[in-house]
């Protein structure tokens, strides 16, 4: 725990917050942010984005009312490490949102890798984007937008809003709670020394182990039955070989039954 090379772990002081009215999309904020020499742990909030951009580069909506917020962070981790970071985000997503549903409201579940239903039915988009910085230095961004008074109209998924589910939050105070349970999260997470317990948590709120899934990867789509995840966070799929593929990214579409 001495090491010189260990870090400490972030505590809720250690971020920064700046809001804005309108921004073309908070991401890209915080990466000309890292370009122009932040050291990170900046947090970046709109009100509305003018060119928000969801996962594969797909045009993300940005209705007034929601959640648009962006967290810089800076050399958080070896980048070996950082394929298990989308699961701690998740988990702080998760954490703010249960704190503000109504007890009654339907199940509140992950979807993998880090996508939040509630009642199966998607409510929050998450993005981490990357770049390398002069000096060896690397610059991770982590984009989160959640429907909290509106959702998209056009989507190739169930989408629902917290409104819709008897919350009347409003974007700050729900800001508020995703500010300090990620800081938690991220605490846990210990810069990717932590996957084992991030993983423990993830696998208590994941959704639809056991089910038939459509994972669409970039060039083919393939279906079987969720395992659950490996030790690293890879979703494991029961194909019908010998032993489950593990898939390192890939967007979850769970097959309805009769």
């Amino acid at each position: 725990m001495n090491r010189q090379s260990r870090e400490r772990r972030p505590s809720h002081d250690d971020f920064r917050h700046e809001a804005f009215e309108a921004l073309a999309s908070t991401n890209s904020e915080c990466l000309a942010r890292a370009r122009a020499g932040d050291p990170g742990n900046l947090w970046i909030t709109a009100a509305r984005q003018t060119g928000g951009r969801g996962r594969r580069g797909r045009p993300w909506v940005s209705e007034p009312g929601n959640l648009y917020a962006s967290l810089l962070l800076v050399d958080v981790a070896p980048l070996e490490r950082l394929s298990s970071l989308p699961l701690a985000v998740a988990v702080a997503v998760h954490d703010a949102v249960r704190a503000v549903l109504p007890l009654d409201a339907p199940a509140l579940d992950i979807k993998w890798p880090n996508d939040i239903l509630i009642g199966r039915r998607k409510t929050c988009g998450i993005l981490l984007e990357g770049e390398g910085l002069p000096g060896g230095r690397h610059a991770l961004v982590v984009g989160i937008g959640v429907n909290v008074k509106a959702k998209p109209d056009d989507a190739a998924y169930p989408v629902t809003s917290l409104s819709e589910h008897g919350t009347s939050v409003s974007p700050e105070e729900l800001f508020a709670r995703l500010y300090a349970a990620m800081a938690d999260a991220l605490a846990l997470w210990d810069r990717g020394e932590g996957i084992a317990a991030v993983v423990e948590r993830w696998r208590r709120l994941a959704c639809g182990v056991g089910e038939k899934i459509t994972v669409n990867l970039p060039d083919r789509s393939i279906s079987g039955h969720f395992c659950g995840i490996d030790d690293k966070g890879m979703l494991m799929l029961d194909t019908g070989g010998a032993s489950p593929l593990a898939i390192a990214a890939g967007d979850v579409f769970f097959q309805k039954t009769e």
